[in-house]
């Protein structure tokens, strides 16, 4: 993509922006020189919702074990 003058950013904001949208990248160039970049945003992250794993995975009792001597003294 051709750098974009200053002076035609302006004047086509709008049009550039809505270029953006579509998930192009904008440089925006002072004569010749780039200066600045439009790019999208990130979308916001959906919150995480207690109980989304539910039924998807299974802890077993013995996970609740204590760890056997050799591995304990591993983490020392």
């Amino acid at each position: 993509m051709d750098p974009v003058t200053i002076h035609k950013a302006k004047t086509d904001l709008s049009k550039l922006i809505a270029r953006v949208e579509k998930g192009e990248e904008v440089v925006i160039a002072r004569g010749r020189t780039p200066v600045a970049r439009l790019v999208p945003i990130d979308k916001p992250k959906s919150k995480r919702q207690f109980g989304s794993m539910k039924g998807k995975i299974k802890v077993t009792e013995a996970f609740f074990e204590p760890l056997p001597e050799v591995e304990l003294k591993l983490w020392e």
